[in-house]
């Protein structure tokens, strides 16, 4: 990023569902795996436009999407979901910026914590990025089902 560059963070419009499927493709590779039919970029998407769609987050850099973040809260605890930045702009603070916005929108909301979940074969500096950002491995074992017609679709992530 260069110093005329304006980065910006708005809420995600459904006219922006194909910048952001491409987006995601590039970011997750997961997205890419047949043995997923969870991993559906379409299904996360129309699924997050039906719940707190207002929680859905870009981070645009001269109106280009370059970043994305979904946050959600239950009313007991919030959680943080699909954060996405372009590698190629990766460590110039859009990630820690997207996050920021999404834990100050869960604050406003009265949220008191704050979950996210990494699949154990991200990168170390996945974790290392999260761990700057005050984020730590709870004392939890996360464990999870498919439902419907996801049920049997390969246990991974």
């Amino acid at each position: 990023m260069t110093t005329n560059t304006t980065l910006s963070i708005r809420r995600f419009d459904a006219s922006d569902t194909d910048a952001v499927i491409a987006l995601w493709q590039a970011v997750f590779p997961e997205y890419h795996d047949v043995t997923r039919p969870q991993r559906n970029p379409r299904l996360s998407i129309a699924n997050k436009l039906a719940t707190q769609p207002e929680l859905f987050f870009l981070a645009l850099l001269d109106g280009r999407i370059v970043g994305t973040v979904m946050g959600g809260y239950d009313g007991h605890r919030g959680w943080l979901y699909s954060l996405a930045v372009d590698a190629s702009l990766r460590r110039h603070g859009i990630g820690t910026r997207l996050v920021a916005h999404v834990e100050s929108e869960l604050t406003r909301r009265g949220c008191p914590k704050l979950n996210l979940q990494v699949l154990s074969s991200a990168t170390p500096e996945v974790r290392a990025f999260y761990d700057a950002l005050g984020y730590r491995a709870d004392a939890v074992i996360s464990l999870g089902k498919r439902l419907g017609e996801y049920a049997d679709a390969a246990p991974a992530g």
